[in-house]
């Protein structure tokens, strides 16, 4: 699995490290400026709700509800392509050669992370040697 180290902008206007794998991983797929990419999130989680089970909003910088990601991706015209369902296990991973060529956003576990032509474009490698299972992934329509 070919690695590219890809903060998606973030570095030119904050310091450290945060959980915006969301606003990374669609400012990296997208082309847009990070900045831009961080304040939609941040409207978007303005209009969500809360309760028993969600006790906060989604935050560019610290964290995003799988449900408003799909929403936000939606909108900017992105098809999602689930690989998993229920009860069927796991059968894609990140691996080049089980996802298709192209800008992908890719869902994994408890993180979001970007894959263009075969390459991980994230902070890190969270391809876990090929391991880590693909959910679903988002592609451009």
């Amino acid at each position: 699995m070919k690695f590219q180290y890809n903060d998606g902008g973030r570095s030119n206007y904050f310091k450290g490290t945060t959980g915006d794998c969301v606003c990374r991983a669609i400012s990296i797929a997208t082309e847009m400026d990070y900045k831009e990419v961080y304040d939609m999130i941040n409207q978007y989680a303005k209009k969500e709700r809360t309760g028993k089970r969600k006790k906060s909003k989604s935050n560019a910088r610290t964290g995003v509800y799988t449900s408003t990601a799909k929403k936000i991706l939606a909108d900017l015209g992105w098809t999602w392509h689930p690989t998993m369902g229920i009860g069927t296990g796991c059968q894609v991973h990140v691996r080049e050669d089980e996802l298709p060529k192209g800008r992908l956003i890719l869902n994994l576990s408890r993180h979001f992370s970007c894959m263009i032509d075969g390459v991980l474009n994230d902070t890190y490698d969270c391809s876990r040697d090929g391991t880590r299972c693909v959910y679903g992934y988002w592609s451009k329509a």
